[in-house]
């Protein structure tokens, strides 16, 4: 057979942008996006969004914004973040979405790390913006500021100062004042990066995770495949789309024509609202808002079933359990921000429906298989790479390959490199098992794991049961200094609000309880209390912070000793 060879018409790079040039003509009148705001309804069609992003995107480029060039944006869950997700890209540039909940320090930090040339920020969050640039070295440049302010009653003019503050430019000034016949940016290469995520922080040391075009195309189809998205859903915004571009799902609810609902505040009230007001089909998650939907107090189950996408850390069985009780309907997936989104999804077998509720909510509670546009996922042993034993017992640490992995770390070659094995795989530094029917689990971050007198303990493993105490509202379990051990497991615990007659809960109880359920060596030897956990933004509880607590209350302890 003649050797073909690839030419212009098969070779035309891949990008998600094409998902939202393609729905201004096929959901051309069809809802794109709805927002309320200080009782201002915001409705958009997908031909409005389109037109939208298109002069946005002509603006950003007049603005000397050249292609590769950074451009942040630090928004909550509103349009303007939403179009902003197409509008940066198309003009040839590489969003950065910044965590809201960033200090003034960390987010400088990053600002400079990545060089941003231009900063879109909401007015709320507008002074820790001009904090974050004051703490650049002298004579550092400095990015532009584009406010996005939604009060719309004032003119340009007057916008120009916002709490005692300036900026250079305010959103819709570049939405009007754009050229609706700007032909939009296209990538020169579908390995050209589209995107730039920061980690979220769990460790104290985020990095610079770059993403491309080809990646988040395969990753958007993939998940809504995986996930049996229908054309035309009603997905609500209850997942930062600041958090890996929302799992890339910003882009793809573009390609089934969706109605976006947009929350500013992400909240259990507003959640049930936007349901039973909008009729929302699908929404997604961390496990920390199937926990807060499902502990608001007096709910009435939904009429009809949402479908919920989780992630973020594994999942306890009994808020799963919970969660569906009140008519959600949770897919449980796994990916990290090198991946853009979920690459790993629990797919579910008829055979186990007939199940009982509690069994059918820990299978799930299971990451599962590797996607469809995931090559291979695997547990390999991190001492020798070799794959472990398909028992659901054997640790190792999981490893992918897949189109949807990072190009690398910003300016980080080094740590690109240990993240890469020669063999070809990406180490993700998670600890898991693979059962034997093939499905993964992932037990615990590899530096989370505990040892204690020789024997390894599974962090999540304790918190799993710690979640089934009627009482407990989040559970997270570290290593505490110990002596003689070594290291012994310390539980952070909240509680759920006292109900009437209901006595105070003491460390004793819940070691107790932890004592009646699990292997004596895994029990906490120690629990401290507190209202509630820290969480990054996207609702993983920071461990660094709790380790830091427990290193220090070892430290006492060992002085208590000597003295």
């Amino acid at each position: 057979m003649e050797l073909l060879i690839p030419f212009s018409p098969n070779s035309v790079p891949l990008t998600p942008l094409n998902f939202l040039e393609r729905a201004a003509t096929a959901y051309t009148d069809c809802p794109s996006l709805t927002y309320t705001h200080n009782n201002t309804i915001i409705n958009h069609t997908w031909d409005q969004t389109y037109n939208r992003c298109i002069q946005t995107a002509s603006s950003i480029k007049s603005l000397g914004i050249k292609q590769g060039d950074i451009v942040s944006v630090l928004a909550p869950n509103i349009p303007s973040m939403y179009e902003l997700q197409f509008s940066v890209p198309m003009a040839g540039a590489i969003i950065n979405n910044i965590n809201t909940r960033l200090d003034p320090r960390s987010l400088s930090v990053l600002l400079q790390h990545s060089q941003s040339k231009l900063v879109f920020v909401d007015s709320f969050l507008h002074p820790l913006i001009i904090k974050a640039i004051s703490l650049f070295p002298p004579n550092t440049p400095h990015p532009q500021i584009i406010l996005i302010n939604e009060n719309h009653d004032q003119d340009h003019q007057d916008r120009k100062i916002t709490n005692g503050y300036s900026f250079d430019y305010e959103y819709n000034q570049l939405v009007e004042g754009g050229d609706p016949n700007f032909k939009w940016v296209r990538p020169k290469s579908e390995w050209d990066a589209i995107a730039l995520n920061y980690t979220s922080g769990t460790t104290n040391n985020p990095k610079g995770v770059v993403l491309s075009h080809r990646g988040n195309y395969i990753l958007a189809i993939d998940t809504l495949l995986e996930w049996s998205v229908p054309k035309q859903p009603v997905y609500l915004w209850t997942l930062p789309m600041f958090h890996a571009n929302g799992w890339s799902l910003t882009w793809g609810m573009a390609a089934v024509g969706a109605s976006n609902i947009c929350l500013r505040k992400v909240d259990a009230p507003n959640v049930y609202q936007a349901i039973r007001t909008h009729g929302v089909t699908h929404m997604c998650g961390a496990p920390v808002v199937l926990n807060m939907l499902a502990n608001i107090p007096n709910v009435e189950p939904l009429e009809k079933g949402v479908r919920i996408l989780t992630a973020g850390a594994p999942p306890p069985a009994s808020v799963l359990y919970r969660t569906e009780s009140l008519g959600f309907v949770v897919s449980h997936g796994y990916g990290l921000t090198e991946t853009g989104g979920l690459v790993v999804h629990s797919e579910w077998k008829s055979k186990w429906d007939p199940l009982p509720a509690e069994e059918k909510a820990r299978l799930k509670a299971r990451q599962g298989v590797g996607s469809l546009g995931m090559t291979e996922v695997d547990v390999v042993d991190p001492n020798t790479g070799r794959p472990v034993e398909r028992d659901g017992l054997t640790l190792g640490e999981v490893v992918l390959k897949g189109g949807s992995v990072m190009l690398g770390y910003l300016k980080d070659p080094e740590g690109t490199s240990r993240s890469m094995t020669r063999s070809g795989w990406f180490r993700t530094g998670d600890v898991g098992v693979i059962h034997k029917d093939g499905y993964l689990e992932i037990k615990d971050r590899l530096k989370d794991i505990i040892i204690s007198g020789g024997e390894n303990i599974s962090s999540v493993e304790v918190e799993a049961v710690l979640y089934t105490h009627p009482r407990v509202n989040e559970a997270a379990v570290v290593a505490r200094p110990d002596d003689f051990w070594g290291e012994t497991p310390c539980a952070f615990v909240s509680l759920k609000r006292k109900g009437m007659g209901e006595e105070i809960i003491t460390e004793k109880e819940i070691i107790e309880y932890c004592r009646e359920r699990m292997a004596h060596y895994m029990v906490p030897k120690t629990v401290v209390f507190q209202e509630e956990l820290p969480k990054t933004s996207t609702g993983k509880v920071q461990k660094f912070l709790l380790r830091e607590i427990a290193k220090t209350m070892g430290l006492l302890k060992n002085l208590a000793r000597e003295k």
